[in-house]
């Protein structure tokens, strides 16, 4: 049961996403001819009235068509509700709606969580928790510095708690370039100053050192281990904390995939494919059914972050194509365009498939098989 819930879970958040898409369009009275959830052979379709609604083969994702360039459309190719007629910034709001619907609805999804299960209560102590090192060669690991070292004070400033503690440290190093950094720590209950010399890796002016950073503290949990829960007070504080909920995730997934790009080939091995998050779905899901709630909310804004990408493909690909034209005045050749969006499908499905196949010979079901 836990599986078919991490899976429910993904694939309802593809139908947010493409009913993003579907309903931008309706909106606008733009022709829509195809609504799918997945890729490859029909599994199941239904004909409406204009659309077909289909499930396909491969879970990858799913794609909204439009009759444009269907040769067995009736539609003439001069009418004005067609997606390539109509001004650029209509199908702008088209093709980021899927986007805006995901983040909605992980915004959303936060909202339900505090009103039906409560508010998570939280405590936090004074300093900053030393989550990972994440380089070998970086300041923070020459300097000395662990994880889960606890960090009390910088430059002899005590800390405060919670975000206010790490945003003051952030901003310390990030001003402090090959410049000495005095941090006064906490290792298993000793504590000692280490000098580390935070750096620029990428010559953008702003100093690093190398380190993940957690709040010292966080959701109090009872002696089941789950997290202790308290009603809201008003209707105001569920929006006002699903908010803060909302942009905490979303600035962290969006450190990851910086992180992601500039260290590629240390944090590569951490890209999960389909296989990977529903086994971690289904393990939240067997532990307690409201880890859900963030697990849903996390791949929601994660599938927003990777489809506003400028790749091919994705819909930040398409939005950098109408971004073209609106400075041209003009769309690039048909041509171009076709032979660019198939590539980046083929190069996206070839990374799915390779997850996938990767993801699923690191299952310990699969490799109880072969000992």
């Amino acid at each position: 049961m836990s599986v078919l819930a991490a899976i429910a879970v993904l694939a309802l958040l593809i139908v947010v996403h493409e009913a993003g898409h579907f309903m931008a369009a309706r909106l606008q009275g733009i022709h829509v001819n195809r609504f799918s959830v997945g890729f490859g052979p029909i599994l199941w379709k239904y004909q409406g009235t204009e659309t077909e609604y289909a499930l396909r083969a491969i879970p990858l994702g799913g794609f909204v068509g439009f009759p444009d360039d269907d040769p067995d459309s009736n539609i003439p190719a001069h009418d004005p509700d067609l997606m390539k007629n109509r001004p650029v910034l209509d199908r702008a709001i088209v093709i980021s709606a899927g986007v805006i619907a995901n983040l909605i609805f992980a915004y959303l999804i936060f909202v339900v969580e505090f009103a039906g299960l409560g508010i998570p209560e939280e405590h936090y102590d004074p300093g900053v928790v030393i989550a990972d090192v994440m380089a070998v060669d970086s300041p923070a690991a020459q300097a000395g510095l662990q994880a889960n070292d606890l960090v009390i004070a910088v430059n002899g400033t005590t800390l405060a708690t919670g975000t206010p503690a790490m945003d003051e440290l952030q901003q310390v190093i990030k001003r402090s370039p090959n410049q000495s950094v005095s941090l006064t720590i906490e290792r298993e209950r000793q504590r000692s100053v280490i000098q580390v010399v935070p750096r620029s890796a990428n010559n953008d002016g702003v100093a690093r050192i190398g380190v993940g950073l957690q709040a010292n503290g966080g959701v109090v949990k009872g002696e089941n281990g789950l997290a202790l829960r308290r009603r809201p007070n008003s209707v105001s504080e569920i929006l006002r904390v699903s908010a803060l909920e909302f942009q905490a995730l979303v600035s962290m997934t969006v450190k990851g995939f910086v992180t992601l790009v500039t260290n590629f080939s240390e944090m590569s091995g951490q890209v999960a494919g389909p296989v990977r998050i529903v086994e971690q779905g289904a393990q939240f899901a067997k532990t307690d059914l409201s880890y859900l709630f963030p697990f849903t909310a996390i791949i929601s804004i994660n599938l927003a972050i990777i489809n506003i990408l400028p790749l091919p493909a994705l819909d930040g690909g398409q939005l950098a194509f109408l971004m073209v034209e609106a400075m041209r005045g003009r769309p690039l050749p048909m041509r171009l365009q076709e032979n660019v969006m198939q590539t980046g499908l083929f190069l996206i499905l070839g990374l799915g498939i390779f997850l996938i196949v990767r993801d699923t010979t690191q299952l310990e079901v699969v490799q109880n098989l072969f000992q």
